[in-house]
């Protein structure tokens, strides 16, 4: 039986900490998955680690090396190689409870439709505590973007997405000299399909290290300003409410003056909503020029 699910890891000189993605699969409750490591330019032992675990043969191991292009370039580069029927992201400082898989494959199985997107479960810290909030217990399928800004759902969670769709919907940009886009562009875009199954259940133990680029959204911010303007626009046109599209307008001011791309306002796809967050995004703009830590959704 061809497998169902692909779990892809992009990573990066994470060879120290690739091993807790490794243990966590090697003890699933269910094995017929395929993980699929993109190894983005990566100049420490990860090959030669990656290589030994897939001489144990213990789980289906596919590995693919790449120029460095960013976390959304090997992004793009898992979507392009995926052939299973669903794909989930587990990042190299991350690693599943043991019958996440069999959680994914059960649901899944139970619940697919052309009308589903996928699954959102929830990412807990390693001490077992849910990242943000649960989603609701009343609601069976809704959007991401309706998580949050209708429901008021909080924190990371977990996207198992139909590999159909994740093809489907435009790949993230790459910029000269920028090795960072939002990953939430395509999932904004994914919303405009079809609603995610909600899953009340752990799928991901996440860690944020220091070296990741949850911890270093400011530096992001400042090093790939087309990348985060780009996202800003698809956010601006899809955003649920008048107060969440002000707010990615301010955001979208704010990396375009970054960019130094004073046409901003002619290309944005909300030019009112926009001109009124003009004040907002200069002040997040100096905010952003004289600050070290920044943290966005």
């Amino acid at each position: 039986m061809a497998e169902l699910l692909t779990i892809f890891t992009p990573t990066y000189n994470r060879a120290y900490t690739l091993h807790l993605g490794y243990e966590s699969l090697k003890k699933q409750t269910y094995k017929d998955f395929i993980w699929l490591i993109i190894d983005d330019g990566s100049e420490d032992e990860t090959r030669d680690l990656v290589n030994s675990w897939m001489k144990e043969d213990l789980i289906k191991i596919r590995y693919h090396y790449q120029e460095n292009q960013g976390m959304h370039g090997a992004h793009n580069t898992a979507y392009q190689l995926i052939d299973t029927e669903l794909n989930v992201c587990i990042d190299s400082d991350d690693y599943m409870p043991n019958n996440a898989v069999e959680k994914i494959i059960e649901t899944w199985e139970k619940n697919k439709h052309l009308n589903i997107a996928g699954i959102v479960g929830l990412d807990a810290n390693p001490d077992g505590n849910i990242i943000g909030t649960k989603m609701p217990d009343h609601l069976k399928c809704e959007t991401l973007s309706n998580l949050y800004s209708k429901h008021r759902v909080k924190g990371d969670k977990k996207l198992v997405l139909r590999t159909d769709l994740t093809k489907k919907v435009p790949p993230y940009p790459i910029f000269p000299g920028e090795k960072y886009c939002p990953l939430s562009y395509k999932y904004i875009l994914i919303d405009q399909e079809c609603p995610l199954l909600l899953l009340n259940e752990v799928l991901c133990y996440v860690e944020y290290l220091e070296d990741g680029s949850s911890m270093n959204m400011i530096s992001q911010y400042k090093k790939n300003p087309r990348g985060f303007s780009f996202f800003r626009k698809t956010a601006i046109k899809y955003a649920p409410t008048l107060k969440d599209s002000l707010r990615e307008a301010a955001h979208y001011v704010s990396s375009s003056l970054l960019s130094k791309n004073y046409d901003f306002l002619k290309e944005s796809p909300k030019k009112v909503t926009t001109f009124l967050a003009i004040p907002v995004g200069i002040l997040l703009y100096l905010y952003i020029n004289n600050t070290k830590k920044l943290t966005v959704k």
